[in-house]
């Protein structure tokens, strides 16, 4: 299940930059578009799929970074990039506080979402 959400990551890519996902404005992640963000957090697929487990280092370290905007981490997200990799944003939602993240936007509505 994992390899097949990375397989659809890595297609995801491809579209996103043979289709010149880059924004013509700031949006909620500054100049680059949400989903183009949203490659980033590719360390994080097995923490976006179980809310038990503990992500690596490295998704952290990818969440810590976008979290610095709270509509940044929320965009990326709910992004189309994240829905077809089959993230589920309840699970997603959890990772900063599951990362320690003491600066984590507690409270802040995203979409149907709360982060913890």
């Amino acid at each position: 299940m994992r390899a097949g959400r990375l397989v659809i990551l890595v297609a995801v890519v491809v579209v996103v930059v043979a289709g010149g996902g880059a924004a013509e404005g700031a949006g909620e992640c500054g100049r680059a578009s949400a989903d183009r963000v949203a490659l980033r957090l590719a360390p994080c697929v097995s923490a976006a799929d179980d809310p038990q487990s503990a992500p690596s280092s490295s998704c952290c370290s990818a969440v810590h970074t976008i979290g610095q905007s709270p509509s940044c981490l929320c965009a990326v997200m709910l992004s189309n990039t994240a829905r077809v990799a089959g993230i589920k944003p309840e699970v997603a939602i959890t990772i900063p506080k599951r990362c320690n993240m003491a600066d984590r936007p507690v409270g802040y509505k995203c979409g149907d979402y709360t982060l913890p």
